[in-house]
């Protein structure tokens, strides 16, 4: 057999084999509706106004958990727009060098374009040798799908997908449902799995579902409940778990709070404007994922300075736009004009930053 018909039967088993995760939540989640509805909810409990209530806001729960999940996992990774590849000529440039200071030099020249602020921990561009790209901030090659992912969090097993800026929100909605979902689920089926030990049921299949619906859904809200709370914190810091575990670096050094914009417009940045919006398993963050504002101490001397204004952008205008003269969408930039209705805590951001005592420092509009 070719090499090649080998690599595409090996990849296809690969394939299968990353749905198995996902295969067994969903296995899960079917056997915890058919023992919460049916063996506890139908079987189980004699008072019919405490039935219907439970019914209720447990499909209520439920909808939005599958929702939020079938979401999460469905959503297709944004990658890098094509301003950010190499052209055909560049590609030939840069392959004729040997030396990387050479190489170096043309993607220096490449990147003077773009709205790229970030490097690497020795200060060189960012560049992707298998997708031939310049990286965005906050892109990153995922091993697992092969592809350069905008503003990646983490490749996630049990979604078979990786996180990053077109399912991020998804994610943390999925996190709270599922929460919910389980700590509702063991809140309504303590007294009857205390019964349970008191002998207070009857003898039947049910006393057994209830037993181990009770320990499942207790022991994942634990777990989901302390994963939830890290990916709040992120959220807050406007960090990804990849930022988290190395800090961005930019040309005056590593920060790890180079895009943190204080707590409530962190938050926007992943939810959107529109509040109606937050709960519900829909797109409603702002900007497009290639180009991000941060806060610097020191300017980027390489990069021109860019308007703060620009026209709304949809994701064809995105594509088509040059950069760097609109690197933010007008939703991104509206995080650094606009005066947000609730409130912040942008000093506590601040108070984090090497050389916070400089009175004439502001918040920049870039990537």
């Amino acid at each position: 057999m070719a090499p090649s018909g080998s690599r595409s039967i090996k990849k296809g088993c690969q394939r299968v084999l990353y749905w198995i995760p996902v295969l067994f939540i969903a296995l899960i989640v079917a056997w915890s509706y058919y023992a919460y509805v049916l063996q506890l909810c139908i079987e189980s409990i004699e008072d019919t106004g405490e039935k219907v209530i439970y019914l209720l806001v447990y499909h209520v729960i439920f909808i939005m958990f599958v929702w939020a999940y079938w979401q999460t996992i469905f959503t297709k990774p944004m990658n890098p727009l094509k301003e950010f590849h190499l052209s055909y000529s560049d590609k030939e440039l840069l392959e004729r060098e040997d030396r990387g200071e050479s190489q170096q030099e043309i993607l220096r020249r490449i990147a003077k374009d773009l709205p790229i602020y970030t490097r690497t921990n020795s200060g060189a561009i960012r560049f992707c040798d298998r997708c031939q790209l310049l990286k965005p901030d906050r892109c990153h090659h995922c091993s697992v799908c092969d592809k350069c992912i905008l503003k990646m969090d983490h490749h996630c097993p049990w979604v078979n997908n990786c996180v990053g800026f077109s399912n991020y929100k998804f994610f943390m909605l999925f996190l709270l449902y599922s929460l919910l979902y389980c700590l509702f689920i063991t809140a309504t089926d303590l007294q009857y799995f205390i019964k349970f030990w008191l002998n207070g049921l009857p003898d039947t299949q049910a006393k057994f579902h209830i037993l181990f619906l009770f320990f499942s859904a207790s022991m994942f809200s634990v777990s989901l409940a302390s994963l939830f709370i890290y990916h709040c914190w992120l959220v807050c810091k406007n960090r990804s778990t990849l930022e988290a575990v190395r800090a961005p670096v930019f040309r005056h050094g590593t920060d790890k709070n180079g895009f943190s914009l204080g707590f409530s417009k962190n938050f926007r940045q992943v939810f959107g404007d529109e509040v109606k919006y937050w709960p519900v398993p829909v797109f409603s963050g702002l900007g497009d994922g290639c180009s991000f504002p941060t806060c610097l101490v020191n300017l980027d001397p390489e990069q021109p300075s860019s308007p703060t204004g620009s026209n709304p952008a949809n994701k064809g205008a995105a594509e088509g736009r040059q950069f760097p003269s609109k690197p933010l969408r007008e939703s991104q930039s509206r995080l650094l004009t606009s005066t947000p209705s609730w409130s912040e805590s942008d000093s506590a951001t601040d108070k984090d930053r090497k050389g916070a005592s400089n009175p004439g420092m502001t918040i920049e509009n870039e990537a």
